[in-house]
């Protein structure tokens, strides 16, 4: 098995690439595991703004429909959709200054991975922050 992102990557951006993190594919249904991450990662400390089409209230954060919408900036794009629709939304977080990526477990996209850190962000893949927050320690 191929590893997307070293510890050292995966520590940086779980504790020093920003506490902005849009979870696209993030709705509020409690069954899903980007409700679960998005807890997690809000005890931690993070801001996590939910993107998703129906634009809903999360975690008492308001939703945006797209990461072109959200009227901040944003820190880390953490990425629960489908592996076909992640190398856009990987592009879609390069043009709005992200500084990481993040795709969850089974969310695989060779060539965004490449582009993405070709353009210069950190990048992580086919891992889970809710994983890797208690294996590192961080909370």
């Amino acid at each position: 098995m191929t590893l997307y992102g070293d510890d050292a990557t995966i520590r940086r951006i779980l504790t020093a690439a920003g506490d902005t993190w849009a979870v696209v594919g993030l709705s509020d249904n409690p069954e899903r595991a980007a409700y679960r991450v998005a807890e997690k990662l809000q005890r931690i400390g993070k801001r996590v703004v939910p993107v998703h089409p129906k634009a809903e209230t999360v975690h008492g954060e308001q939703g945006y429909a797209s990461l072109a919408e959200i009227p901040f900036p944003v820190d880390v794009v953490d990425v629960f959709v489908n592996s076909a629709l992640a190398g856009g939304v990987a592009d879609q977080a390069v043009a709005i200054g992200a500084k990481a990526i993040w795709f969850q477990l089974g969310v695989i996209d060779e060539a965004a991975y490449e582009r993405t850190r070709e353009a210069g962000l950190l990048m992580v893949m086919d891992r889970s922050p809710g994983r890797e927050i208690p294996r590192l320690a961080l909370g």
